[in-house]
């Protein structure tokens, strides 16, 4: 099985707050926004000469991801590519890897399959 980690999310509490400092301190350029399924929302940005994203993510309060936040733990999750996301999925687990949400549980129109290292982060698998 083949890894190609993709990007890093962190999870933020005030979206445009941390997009202006990104934008404006880091120069970093937005690339990519959205909506998630529970009404969360992310922004990937970039920067120059790399293609490693960083993606920022908030969460309304009655999201099930919307957690307190404790210190050191802001890191949301990782991010990797993989050519089959169920296979990737049942590797991870055999390695050690704990079970978050299954390719049985996640949404259809979008691919949302995690599992958590053995230190609880969450590492999210994606189609290639």
């Amino acid at each position: 099985m083949k890894y190609r980690f993709y990007y890093a999310g962190v999870r933020v509490r005030n979206l445009p707050r941390s997009l202006r400092f990104y934008t404006k301190a880091l120069g970093m350029t937005p690339d990519n926004k959205g909506t998630m399924g529970h009404g969360g929302k992310y922004v990937q940005l970039v920067s120059p000469r790399t293609q490693m994203r960083l993606e920022l993510n908030w969460y309304p309060p009655e999201s099930e991801y919307a957690t307190r936040y404790t210190k050191g733990e802001e890191l949301d999750h990782l991010a990797f590519v993989v050519d089959d996301v169920a296979k990737a999925y049942d590797d991870l687990l055999k390695k050690g890897a704990k079970p978050v949400v299954s390719p049985a549980k996640a949404k259809r129109d979008k691919v949302e399959v995690y599992v958590k290292d053995p230190d609880g982060i969450w590492i999210e698998l994606l189609q290639a």
